[in-house]
């Protein structure tokens, strides 16, 4: 076993020897794609040559006892289909691990150092819930998708055109003929007759000729009047003439109205 292979499995203060051996006769029994996780070994007050140790992969759990002065070695395996629920009990020389399969005797082994010890409890139960959960899933394929978006209300475009559709063009064509009403000179001049009723043209009678006359000379007027405060603005824009050339001319001008 290479050094750097130890190392990742010694961060807890795990015997390098002891962990050589175990590792060198688990790695003989892993399975395809299986891994060991992590390794816990046993560390009693005494000198303790042959201490046991608790190994854990992605599938198994296996649990291990030199004998015959440590030249072989009894294994206890469970997959995690097997075990039911793991406990430990944290005494004053380290802890008591017990793993508790569905069927058979539970297994303990004692003085596992506390921080490994908990490492290996957070290891298994995660496993454990995980196990369940997939267990959960697979009874009830519902508890799967929970999560998933509800799409109740999809209708597929194909079936759309058997819809009822609201149209917008009737409101548009409203809109439209509300303009085109409201628009005396845009009814001129598309449609002479939109207005109802229509207003007969009055037509001046021979007794009506000079008013009409006095009404065209008054907007006569009211147009040169027009036209010259305009033509004097423009002047004035220009710089043409002063302000107060302006402000007269003007008063003369609206003098004439």
């Amino acid at each position: 076993m290479e050094n750097y292979q130890l190392d990742k499995y010694a961060q807890d203060g795990q015997d390098p020897k002891v962990l050589d051996k175990v590792l060198g006769k688990i790695l003989d029994m892993l399975t395809a794609d299986e891994e060991v996780n992590y390794v816990a070994i046993q560390k009693k007050p005494a000198v303790n040559l042959l201490p046991d140790s608790i190994t854990v992969s992605n599938k198994r759990i296996f649990l291990g006892e030199f004998t015959k002065l440590g030249l072989a070695t009894n294994f206890e395996i469970f997959s995690w289909q097997d075990i039911k629920d793991i406990a430990f009990k944290e005494e004053i020389f380290g802890s008591k691990v017990t793993v508790i399969p569905y069927t058979g005797e539970n297994l303990t082994i004692d003085y596992i150092p506390k921080t490994q010890a908990r490492k290996l409890y957070q290891l298994i139960k995660a496993a454990l819930d995980n196990l369940q959960a997939q267990k959960q899933v697979k009874a009830d394929p519902k508890m799967g998708i929970e999560n998933k978006p509800k799409f109740d209300s999809y209708i597929p475009q194909d079936q759309t055109k058997d819809l009822p559709t609201t149209s917008l063009e009737a409101p548009i064509a409203i809109n439209k003929q509300v303009e085109s009403n409201t628009d005396p000179i845009g009814a001129s001049f598309n449609n002479p007759s939109a207005f109802s009723p229509q207003t007969p043209t009055s037509v001046p009678t021979q007794s009506e000729p000079k008013a009409m006359q006095a009404l065209d000379h008054t907007i006569i007027e009211d147009d040169e009047l027009t036209m010259k405060l305009k033509k004097l603005k423009s002047l004035y824009d220009k710089q043409l003439i002063t302000q107060a050339e302006y402000e007269s001319k003007k008063a003369e001008i609206l003098s004439k109205l």
